[in-house]
């Protein structure tokens, strides 16, 4: 009897942390619902630095999910104006000094933005973790105040990413930790972390990003989130290349 007993406990404590762990995807919408939401504004820092200088870009950004985002440069001066509009899937990069719109092709989407650790995809987000990849949890670490779990997610067959792998680490209340980016050969190449965590417009973000190359710790880009608000409505003509060369 006590054996019996005994085996219930353990199965009715089993199937309550079964049930409490949640599934993969759900760790991956929350995490992009607590980063971006359906549609955003804010402004942050972005300080680019290697092993000899720095130097920091103040931007603002507008981004209505999930086809459209545009991103400006304020400062420094010589920058200021340059912009990156995403619609769907196409992206235009406008330059002041010339007074030219560049389409960015698919193949370029991986490429730095501004010299940055960030690729023009992660600054834009034209790739979704969400459909195109497949998601699986693959552990927990429960020794903090918040579990945080790791979830492995790889590719879709006809996803347009390059990525072999994404392994992400989310806790339970959908603030990310970190996301590691595997290359062709299975070894990461970049890493993504969040930090130092705030309430903004109602809502606790990390409000510093630093992405770091595996092969250089030296090189590195921290984005630090000024402000930012969600769910707010948007102006559709933002999201054009005429508003794009031209901001008033």
């Amino acid at each position: 009897m006590r054996f019996w007993i005994s085996a219930l406990l353990v199965f009715a404590i089993s199937g309550r942390l079964l049930a409490a762990t949640p599934s993969a995807v759900s760790l991956i919408e929350g995490m992009e619902q607590t980063l971006w939401s359906d549609s955003s504004h804010g402004r942050s820092t972005m300080r680019i630095e290697s092993e000899y200088w720095t130097r920091e870009l103040q931007l603002e950004a507008w981004m209505d999910r999930p086809d459209h985002t545009l991103i400006r440069i304020h400062s420094p001066k010589k920058e200021a104006g340059v912009g990156s509009l995403r619609i769907g899937d196409a992206m235009w990069n406008y330059l002041p000094k010339v007074d030219r719109t560049i389409k960015i092709p698919p193949s370029m989407m991986l490429q730095p933005w501004m010299g940055s650790n960030f690729s023009n995809d992660d600054l834009v987000k034209e790739s979704s973790f969400v459909d195109d990849y497949t998601h699986e949890v693959a552990g927990v670490d429960d020794s903090g105040e918040v579990p945080v779990y790791r979830v492995v997610s790889t590719p879709r067959p006809d996803a347009p990413v390059v990525w072999s792998q994404l392994e992400f680490e989310i806790r339970a209340d959908a603030i990310p930790v970190s996301v590691a980016y595997y290359g062709e050969r299975d070894q990461v190449v970049k890493r993504l972390t969040y930090d130092q965590i705030k309430t903004m417009d109602g809502r606790r973000i990390p409000t510093r990003w630093t992405m770091v190359d595996a092969d250089n710790p030296a090189s590195r880009t921290v984005i630090l989130i000024d402000s930012l608000e969600f769910d707010i409505p948007v102006d559709e003509t933002l999201f054009s290349l005429r508003r794009l060369r031209n901001p008033e």
